[in-house]
């Protein structure tokens, strides 16, 4: 199908019966000029009440349950006596109670088990999604536009790596086009749940961190679309975070590359499996800001003309440092990282950073803080015997650190830039405590103390030009007569 857009609205962008209103508003104005496919998350927080809805029925906290899921009820309940008109009200009601049911009922297992299975969480925890999707569907039927709501479990093929599955994109594709391509071609316009898909055998996954967006993506590699807008609640992908940095600025074009490595390095940009898919269909994407459309955003493709050497810079404060050295000569170093990450990566957890030293036999990584548990339980297991035998020093974690990291295609072979960065860093006296620069090139990252971390991404983001400011020159000893020149234009 020619021309094929793919619109995907994350949780604040379908947050209230407002802001479905201009979710609807945009997908008709769109759909008018071209055919258009939609992929919705769950509204705002709605995720996180159902994992505590779960969580609650583990330890067996039934009244904990009964709150969450009046709280469910009456948030979607009210969303619809606001959205829709009073003759429809009845049969979405209707549709919005059934689904909570379902979710109901799979928590309630749950509650009688006393455990969370992985498969089970994966079929409840797309509840937010699916009641979205009548939500949405529902109210484009209600403004004169045809309309049908899709779950993902009828689209997307997985493996069975529940709570991260990644797709299959060949069933996927034979999957989507039957199912889809109907709809589309007379004239219907598909709302499909995100977040979710199904094994071959028809069991419910989830497809984990960025499910959503990867969702949207998968849809559209599987349909040969001709774009894909990620609908969110800022104006674009920034060069640093405007919270840290206020003169930060929109990127008008960044490669998916680039993108990658700054969702890696904390930055509010499509997580890196998501443009795992449309790389070899080459689609373009953009990042949109539903609450001001007007505005251009930032366009995501494969390769950019633009030649500026660091496109953004990146940071991520809530992260842990974990340490692992050797107690013993006898010990290969490089045995012991290979263990351990393959350890940590086996529970799922991302790694964000590698740094090494070749003499003393030691390494560092960095994870997130809402994996570090996961990690060290990982890594105690697996590496058990070596530290009952002291043959590894005790597993030291540092909480009190963040993540910066300068990304950009343009910073290949650029003499002297890490050199500038570090600088940069040492002048407003915040040190660095380990170093990691890939291969490719692209990325410079450093791990810095928490407290310095927004001084340091200030430096950095002048130091290399971004943002509304000019460059800041840099001179890291004095001139004759001990002067430091002023820092204004070179």
């Amino acid at each position: 199908m020619k021309n094929l857009l793919i619109m995907k609205f994350g949780g604040t962008s379908v947050g209230s019966a407002e802001r479905f209103r201009a979710a609807a508003r945009l997908v008709v104005e769109e759909a008018r000029k071209r055919p258009v496919a939609v992929v919705v998350s769950a509204m705002s927080r709605i995720t996180d009440l159902l994992l505590d809805t779960m969580r609650h029925a583990e330890a067996g906290d039934r009244a904990g349950m009964a709150a969450n899921l009046a709280q469910l009820r009456s948030r979607h309940e009210q969303v619809c006596r606001e959205l829709l008109p009073e003759e429809r009200q009845a049969a979405v009601q209707a549709q919005i109670g059934k689904r909570i049911e379902e979710f109901e009922r799979i928590v309630n297992g749950m509650a009688m088990l006393g455990e969370r299975p992985p498969r089970s969480v994966d079929e409840a925890v797309v509840a937010g999604e699916r009641l979205s999707v009548v939500l949405l569907s529902e109210y484009l039927k209600a403004q004169g536009t045809a309309a049908e709501g899709v779950d993902a479990r009828e689209v997307v093929v997985t493996d069975a790596v529940f709570g991260n599955a990644s797709p299959l994109m060949e069933p996927t594709r034979e999957k989507a086009r039957a199912r889809l391509l109907p709809l589309l071609r007379q004239g219907t316009l598909p709302v499909i749940t995100g977040f979710n898909g199904a094994t071959a055998d028809g069991r419910p996954t989830t497809l984990g961190r960025g499910g959503s967006d990867f969702s949207a993506s998968i849809v559209a590699a599987a349909l040969d679309a001709a774009e894909l807008w990620i609908w969110t609640d800022v104006d674009g992908i920034m060069s640093a975070d405007p919270r840290l940095v206020p003169d930060a600025a929109v990127l008008a074009e960044i490669t998916y590359a680039e993108a990658a490595e700054l969702a890696y390095a904390g930055a509010k940009v499509l997580h890196p499996r998501t443009l795992a898919p449309l790389a070899e269909k080459k689609i373009p994407v953009w990042s949109k800001n539903s609450f001001a459309p007007e505005k251009q955003g930032t366009r995501i493709v494969p390769s950019t003309s633009q030649g500026t050497t660091t496109r953004a810079v990146a940071s991520l404060g809530k992260v842990a440092l974990i340490s692992l050295e050797s107690a013993s000569p006898e010990l290969n170093g490089v045995q012991v990282m290979a263990r351990a990450l393959d350890a940590i990566a086996r529970r799922n957890v991302e790694v964000l950073l590698v740094s090494s030293s070749s003499y003393r036999q030691n390494f560092c990584f960095l994870v997130r803080e809402e994996e570090l548990e996961r990690s060290m339980a990982a890594l105690e297991g697996d590496l058990a015997l070596e530290l009952a035998h002291h043959y590894l020093e005790p597993i030291r974690v540092d909480r009190e650190v963040g993540l910066l990291a300068a990304v950009g295609e343009g910073m290949q072979g650029k003499s002297g830039l890490a050199g500038r960065i570090f600088t940069a860093i040492s002048r407003v006296q915040v040190n660095i405590i380990a170093i990691a620069q890939g291969s490719s090139e692209l990325t410079i990252a450093v791990v810095v103390r928490r407290d310095g971390l927004e001084k340091a991404v200030q430096a950095v983001h002048a130091e290399c030009g971004l943002g509304q400011r000019p460059p800041v020159p840099v001179f890291p000893f004095p001139r004759e007569g001990g002067k430091v020149p002023s820092r204004g234009r070179e």
